[in-house]
């Protein structure tokens, strides 16, 4: 099992491509299910989430040919960051998601909506990922009985079936879900008639796969609000698109020069999507300036200033932000509050920060920070993905040695995070 050793305490110097968006790619690779023609997308990260997807998607029988630069590549084994994928679903010939491989990502449950969309049957094991709290299927089966599907839960599996295609429905999410919307999303762009979803999820990641639906075919309407109405088609076409850029990744890399002071580049941004990130950074005295088009200067003197924050949907603080901000705050003198809105086991990265020194307590969902003068190294463990990385952000900040366990957590969201912080100074190696 991989460990990341780290010796930080100097202020970043250099420049970090943002990779494509993990949260979007996953939903993208997952609409090849929905066309019998080449669907290639650009700007693929090398994630091992990305690895796992296409290990179901190859189980389902759809090919995949990966280039980078335009020379073929072996997918499980480039050294690459940046590829581009051409999926091809007119050889599935399985309907069928194993335990062995759904219970290493999440995401896999969407390709429940889809398959039955297409072939009118699926068996998807119940899903695995990261432990932050309950994220329960009964949005993702409702909408699909509501559409006429016929569901039964056993033995871990999500066995559905309908007769003939799925029928357009009107349906309310009594809760705010980025899975669930997705695989409604998928499942209304082949039904039989014209479907109306309120409450949905408005996640940039969404509006980036319907996008990417729309060149395919589809006719999604008011995309980017709470409102989707969908009219479904008989089938979907081939279509390239380009990932968008990870607004997660890009946000914990400004936190990283907060807490570590100096001046980075971050080429590849997506500003459209990181609006609400930035207004928030610039009040902690970080200096965010757009360069470019897709290009911005992130410099820090570390006169980090406290303040509270709340996590809420899309366009409110992202919940995949909450551990990076948390271990931004633990340097900021006074007192913040972090309010984790989504998910209840969200703060499990605490007690490791805990260990590095930040003075933090917990009460329900809140996590009051007092500020410290600075983290302590230690040797502490990766919980889940963004947990893992609020811990490499405290490890940067101290000159003594930090090493972080389990850092799988990490492989599965921040292409090859050790070699784009190496460029910018930092001491830090993957030990096998």
């Amino acid at each position: 099992m991989d460990k990341l050793v780290i010796k930080g305490g100097k202020p970043l110097s250099g420049t970090i491509e943002i990779s494509g968006a993990k949260n979007s790619v996953l939903a993208l690779m997952m609409t090849s299910i929905l066309t019998d023609e080449d669907l290639t997308l650009h700007n693929v990260p090398y994630l091992s989430d990305v690895l796992t997807l296409a290990e179901l998607l190859e189980n389902f029988g759809i090919t995949i040919k990966v280039k980078n630069n335009g020379q073929p590549e072996d997918l499980y084994t480039t050294k690459e960051n940046n590829l581009s994928l051409t999926l091809n679903g007119s050889t599935i010939n399985n309907l069928n998601a194993p335990y062995s491989i759904a219970k290493k990502m999440r995401a896999s449950f969407w390709s429940l909506g889809p398959m039955l969309a297409k072939f009118g049957k699926a068996t998807v094991s119940l899903p695995g990922g990261c432990s932050i709290g309950t994220r329960q299927i009964d949005l993702h089966l409702d909408t699909l009985k509501a559409m006429g599907a016929e569901i039964s839960i056993s033995n871990g599996y999500a066995n559905a079936k309908v007769n003939g295609r799925l029928k357009a429905t009107n349906f309310t999410f009594n809760k705010v879900s980025v899975g669930a919307t997705i695989n409604a999303i998928m499942s209304a762009v082949l039904a039989e008639g014209v479907s109306t979803f309120l409450n949905c999820a408005q996640e940039p990641e969404i509006q980036d796969m319907c996008h990417l639906l729309v060149k395919m075919g589809a006719d999604i309407k008011n995309i980017g609000t709470s409102k989707l109405i969908i009219t479904g088609q008989d089938k979907l076409q081939g279509a390239t698109h380009t990932t968008m850029s990870d607004r997660i990744e890009t946000g914990t890399y400004i936190a990283a020069i907060g807490l570590t002071g100096g001046s980075i580049t971050l080429n590849n941004v997506d500003f459209e999507s990181i609006k609400n990130l930035i207004d928030t950074f610039k009040k902690t005295g970080i200096q965010i300036e757009k360069t470019g088009d897709r290009t911005m200067q992130i410099s820090s003197d570390k006169q980090i200033k406290a303040m509270d924050i709340q996590t809420m949907p899309y366009p409110g603080f992202p919940t995949d932000m909450q551990a990076q901000f948390t271990a931004l705050m633990c340097l900021a003198p006074g007192t913040s509050c972090i309010t984790e809105n989504l998910f209840e086991n969200r703060f499990m990265h605490i007690p490791e920060l805990q260990r590095m020194g930040a003075d933090i307590t917990i009460n329900n969902r809140t996590a009051t920070v007092v500020g410290v003068p600075q983290f302590n190294g230690a040797k502490v463990m990766a919980t889940d993905l963004r947990a893992s990385v609020c811990l490499v952000l405290a490890a940067l900040s101290t000159p003594e040695e930090t090493i972080i366990d389990r850092i799988y957590h990490i492989d599965r969201g921040y292409c090859r995070i050790e070699h784009k912080l190496a460029k910018c100074g930092v001491d830090i190696k993957r030990v096998k």
